[in-house]
């Protein structure tokens, strides 16, 4: 009899722990949840960033956890899908640091995705910073375009990509979607009015290959020559050249009168509304916004917007800079806010207009 009983007492405790066990793994799945990482300790920090300057991050991501001992939690998107993410797990936020491009970081900020950080941004001036503090301005940046080594991309205008030869062979990032995209159709706008915009990306229609939410993927697609031409930034496409070697030329499409016109398409950056890490956060902004990281901007192709480091050195090994490329070009500065205003109803007409 006892045995017996002594047997039943191991099943039940054997029970116990078995039960106590699977628990304490469900508390711990359901605490983790999502995409982020679980880090009670604050030993982890997510950025939700539009792609571009990955190869940045990677090297000022481990300085950074060097002098703090914290890591960083990198996820890459479209510059819209990067904010559409964030409001999605609105009831289990994931990001505690937010970077895109505008309009998105706008529309981040309109529907309170965002809080203001606290992080000290007097080195940058009024136009590169939000008012509320809720962004700055971590990159500098414009709109560009990229073709094959067998296009003569310094004498394409904007009537030549209409012409039949370029029939398959187009293809840029869908505005609304991507920052990049956005932006050709904000230029676009500049140049020719709204209705004269829709009306050349309507034709323009007949050789585009079709959507994309990511600039980022066109690069390869030009490189091998599966199309000849695609939109791009400055920063993400020069980088490209360097570090990977990539053969495609960067270029400003020239109206009739040869003007050739770009936009200011800085990298944005804000602390996510309810961060699950916003200390590790803020600490990870204060260091991107430094002076010594804001200087390796350069190399990575990007211009710094401290007021501090306007004259920053040119890039190692004698790569053009951002400032050179542009220097001849008519630089638009867009009211954001206005874009933002009316992105809906544009976006809707150029859907019409492209039956996208």
């Amino acid at each position: 009899m006892r045995n017996k009983n002594n047997r039943l007492a191991r099943t039940i405790a054997r029970t116990a722990l078995i039960l106590t066990s699977a628990t304490a793994v469900a508390f711990s799945l359901t605490a983790c949840g999502g995409t982020g990482s679980d880090s009670s300790d604050g030993k982890t920090v997510t950025v939700y960033s539009a792609d571009g300057v990955g190869d940045w991050y990677k090297t000022q991501f481990a300085k950074f956890k060097d002098q703090t001992g914290i890591s960083v939690n990198l996820v890459e998107a479209g510059s819209g899908e990067v904010v559409n993410r964030v409001e999605k797990e609105q009831s289990n936020p994931q990001a505690d640091v937010i970077v895109t491009l505008p309009p998105f970081m706008q529309k981040a900020a309109k529907s309170n995705l965002l809080q203001a950080s606290g992080v000290d941004t007097a080195a940058f001036a009024a136009a590169d910073k939000d008012a509320a503090g809720n962004w700055v301005t971590l990159a500098g940046n414009y709109l560009c375009f990229i073709a094959n080594p067998t296009v003569e991309a310094a004498k394409v205008t904007w009537d030549d990509l209409l012409e039949p030869d370029y029939k398959g062979k187009i293809q840029y990032s869908t505005p609304g979607q991507a920052g990049d995209g956005t932006a050709v159709l904000i230029l676009l706008q500049q140049l020719y009015g709204k209705q004269g915009a829709l009306d050349y990306l309507g034709k323009l229609q007949a050789n585009n290959v079709g959507p994309s939410s990511s600039t980022g993927k066109l690069q390869a697609k030009v490189d091998k020559g599966e199309i000849l031409v695609a939109n791009g930034d400055v920063q993400m496409n020069l980088a490209t050249i360097k570090e990977k070697g990539s053969k495609f030329n960067v270029f400003f499409p020239a109206a009739t009168d040869g003007k050739q016109s770009t936009v200011a398409l800085p990298y944005l950056m804000g602390l996510a509304k309810g961060a699950p890490h916003s200390d590790a956060g803020k600490k990870l902004m204060t260091y991107l916004l430094s002076a010594d990281a804001q200087k390796t901007l350069t190399d990575a192709m990007a211009v710094s917007a401290r007021t501090d480091l306007k004259d920053a050195a040119a890039p190692a090994g004698g790569a053009i800079s951002p400032a050179a490329l542009v220097r001849n070009v008519d630089v638009v500065h867009p009211d954001w806010t206005a874009v933002l205003d009316s992105l809906d109803t544009d976006v809707a007409a150029y859907q019409k207009a492209t039956g996208s």
